[in-house]
């Protein structure tokens, strides 16, 4: 009775020291990757383990690209290799597209496109996240994610899109959007912002892992204007990037990592994607330990 007993134990330990290692270290080699269509001729791929079912209930992570809203794709080498890392942790991991509204305007996305062209586009990037989601959660099941624990994922544009659809419930440009999906576990930003006249609030203060480059000239570091534009040009508007996005959670007691690239530029939009260690063990600690706390990091930028 007692080798039955500790034979028992030997396999619930095992099992326990196997379940503490997903979302955090590399455990799964097979990874599947599905193609499906969420809305229109939108696509996103879907990544997951097929080992991790047995396991676990896992997170879903939504990657969206950046690209400026006018290219970008959803299977670039940069995020496929993101999402073939996280699903070899343990995550189920989308990666979509999404409508590029900026693509073949002369007026692109800088200091000649009108700012109220700027909100437009932000607003039709979270619809689509929107719609992304509605088609997403209707397949927990059979990708056995759990719908309560969303993450939202993005670099440059995506990450501006992902940030507003976070946090920008209150705003009166995407009020009622992101109803359905208020329930956000957290984001994760490469060099992101969002329009200045955004308050986060307790309701939307969501958990963060936010990477910017102090010298990033497209998207602010602190609080300046897109593009950095002067007052009288028709795309001048105010954002905030990642600096003032962590000292609003750190008001709202709100966990986050907030790592500055000192001396880097919008580069780290892309070099962010690299930080999948950090990211796993920010998420670990949010979603398995729940104690993760505040932390600002401070790392040289590689040139």
């Amino acid at each position: 009775m007692r080798s039955v007993l500790l034979f028992i134990l030997t396999l619930f330990c095992g099992h326990l020291l196997s379940a503490q290692k997903i979302l955090k270290d590399p455990v799964y080699n097979n990874i599947n990757r599905l193609t499906m269509t969420y809305a229109d001729t939108l696509k996103t791929d879907i990544y997951y383990a097929p080992g991790s079912r047995s396991v676990h209930k896992s997170p879903l992570v939504l990657l969206v690209h950046g690209g400026g809203f006018y290219t970008g794709k959803r299977n670039g080498e940069l995020e496929t290799a993101f999402a073939m890392d996280l699903a070899g942790r343990g995550y189920v991991v989308a990666s979509m597209e999404y409508h590029l509204s900026r693509k073949g305007k002369k007026e692109g996305f800088g200091c000649n496109c009108p700012a109220g062209e700027k909100r437009e586009t932000f607003r039709q990037a979270v619809v689509n996240i929107d719609e992304a989601l509605d088609y997403l959660l209707k397949f927990s099941k059979e990708f056995n994610f759990d719908p309560e624990k969303v993450i939202l994922a993005g670099s440059s544009a995506g990450a501006e899109a992902i940030l507003h659809a976070a946090y920008a419930g209150n705003h009166e440009s995407f009020k009622d959007i992101m109803d359905n999906h208020n329930s956000i576990a957290a984001v994760i930003s490469f060099a992101g912002a969002l329009i200045s006249e955004v308050e986060i609030d307790k309701v939307h203060s969501v958990p963060a892992f936010l990477v910017h480059g102090t010298d990033d000239k497209l998207v602010p570091y602190h609080t300046a204007p897109h593009h950095y534009c002067g007052e009288d040009a028709p795309g001048y508007l105010s954002l905030d990037g990642s600096a003032s996005i962590a000292e609003e959670l750190k008001e709202h007691n709100t966990p986050y990592v907030f790592i500055t690239a000192e001396g880097g530029g919008h580069e780290w939009a892309n070099k962010g994607y690299a930080l999948t260690d950090e990211i796993s063990a920010f998420l670990y600690d949010l979603l398995i330990r729940e104690n993760a706390g505040q932390v600002n990091q401070t790392i040289p930028s590689q040139p």
